[in-house]
């Protein structure tokens, strides 16, 4: 084995750095630049050589060539570098963060993190987790913290939510992190960002001048970064729900109270906001559909948070359009947990029924299952969907209100063509209950006069009552004792309405 020394690495670095200026063939330098780097030493000047490198490197080459064509040897670096990131303590550990931050979060890193999980020694990202906190917890500059968080939300991204609250140790450093530490700085962090961001979104919006180029830019420059922390406080709302991580220790009481708090604030700050946008008329933005995303996350797991506020903005909120959208789709569709949840309760049914809520649900259910539809194999949307519209049907006469003719039967075409084509007992139970209760308040009579319900969507329905029946006559399998409730709904429903859908009850009986 040789060994190369320092001046020797330090002349080869700057020769390589002139041959990457020079080169026309770029890429065939890169390789040796990663064999250089793990000679690398803390505070060497070579060290130093080589992020300026690595700088010039993604300047030149285009990220997506780097990771597929060296990702086993970009992990390595990336591995290596880590360690020098959680130990430095000089300008270098900034320096390394932005690398880190840009290779990771680059939108060509899947081939680098296939490589990073498949490493062996997976201490570099204890290394990780140890600088972003040495960066969040320090005075550093906005835009530094800011490049922390982007690497912390990479890092989840690549290894799980589990990573923020992971227990595990490296030799090299002294005092370990206590379990909550890097939750409760990238949670901080995360909220000051969200309510920045949205008080410098909401100025430029409505207050600023709407002539400039420059502030349309500011604008999309602003809803970027709260991207990034709105998807790491949606992944902190993971770890709550779960009550610890993959491979990481339970969370306290005490921690989570201040989770919740700082959630609960985040919260307020992101209705304020849509309030604002609401006064000044405004519905259509992808800004406002994050919003929508992440107080469904959150109201999913405390209902009851700002609940008046919430009530009050609910009408709005379903009415909220991406910038691609025609008519609100995931608006309603980010809701469907909180939704659930809240229909699971008469109240909560006529908090939803006072707004239209159980039309619009109908629509986006509609929408799912639609053959069409991308999000044909959502399976827990989908279900989501189908439950808050059974909850408010199972409830309908309590609360004194009906889904109408109209929502009835386009929600009956699309439940009889959805259960047509499958043999999935989970599917043609649940439309099976949800046609029933629809029945329950119609009839054939009715159904067939309106627009666009023809004969063949009826030939359909009665194939489903009938295979539905059919399987609640059968000996049930321990998966079909799961959907028990769902049969008792079809066969006492059946025995009601039954002789108001003459169709469906020769087929049955066929």
């Amino acid at each position: 084995m040789i060994l190369t020394p320092i001046y020797s690495l330090r002349s080869q670095f700057l020769l390589l750095s002139v041959v990457f200026r020079r080169s026309l063939h770029r890429k065939k330098w890169f390789p040796k630049f990663l064999f250089y780097w793990k000679f690398c030493r803390r505070g060497s000047h070579s060290l130093e050589l080589s992020m300026r490198l690595m700088q010039l490197i993604l300047s030149k080459l285009p990220l997506d060539i780097i990771n597929t064509e060296y990702p086993l040897e970009l992990s390595k670096m990336v591995a290596a570098m880590a360690r020098q990131f959680a130990v430095l303590h000089t300008a270098l550990k900034f320096e390394a963060l932005r690398l880190l931050s840009a290779i990771l979060s680059s939108k060509y890193a899947a081939p680098l993190h296939d490589a990073l999980r498949s490493v062996s020694n997976d201490s570099w990202a204890t290394y990780m987790r140890i600088g972003i906190v040495a960066v969040l917890q320090d005075r550093v500059a906005p835009s530094d913290k800011l490049q922390a968080l982007i690497l912390a939300e990479s890092m989840m991204s690549l290894l799980g939510e589990g990573w923020l609250i992971d227990q595990k140790n490296v030799p090299d450093v002294q005092n370990p992190l206590p379990v909550d530490r890097c939750l409760l700085l990238v949670l901080e962090s995360s909220r000051v960002e969200v309510a920045v961001l949205l008080n410098d979104i909401a100025y430029l919006k409505y207050e600023a001048s709407k002539s400039s180029s420059t502030t349309a830019e500011t604008i999309l420059l602003r809803q970027r970064d709260l991207a990034i922390a709105f998807s790491l406080i949606e992944k902190i709302i993971k770890v709550i729900s779960n009550g610890c991580g993959e491979g990481g220790g339970p969370i306290s009481e005490s921690t989570l109270t201040k989770v919740i708090t700082q959630l609960n604030e985040t919260t307020d700050v992101v209705l304020e906001f849509l309030q604002d946008a609401k006064e000044h008329g405004k519905r259509k933005g992808d800004d406002l559909l994050a919003s929508v995303r992440i107080i469904g996350s959150y109201l999913a797991e405390a209902p009851s948070a700002c609940k008046e506020k919430v009530r009050e903005l609910l009408p709005y909120i379903l009415s909220i359009e991406g910038e691609e959208e025609q008519r609100p789709f995931y608006s309603v569709r980010f809701l469907l947990p909180m939704l659930c949840q809240i229909t699971m309760k008469s109240q909560g049914c006529k908090v939803l029924a006072s707004v239209g809520g159980h039309k619009a649900v109908v629509e986006c259910l509609v929408k799912l299952i639609d053959a069409n539809s991308p999000m044909m194999d959502d399976d827990a949307t989908i279900f989501l969907a189908c439950d808050t519209i059974m909850n408010f049907l199972l409830k309908r006469e309590e609360i004194g209100v009906q889904l109408d003719a109209s929502s009835s039967a386009h929600l009956l075409r699309a439940l009889a063509s959805w259960a047509d084509d499958t043999d999935d007992p989970s599917i043609i139970m649940m439309a099976s209950s949800i046609c029933s209760l629809i029945f329950d308040s119609t009839s054939e009579e009715v159904i067939l006069k309106q627009p666009g319900f023809e004969n063949h969507t009826l030939s359909g329905l009665s194939r489903l009552i009938a295979r539905s029946l059919a399987t609640c006559g059968q000996e049930m399998s321990a998966d079909a004792k799961a959907e028990i409730d769902l049969h008792e709904i079809v066969t006492a429903g059946y025995a009601r309405w039954a002789p108001r859908f003459p169709h469906i009850k020769q087929a049955v009986e066929r």
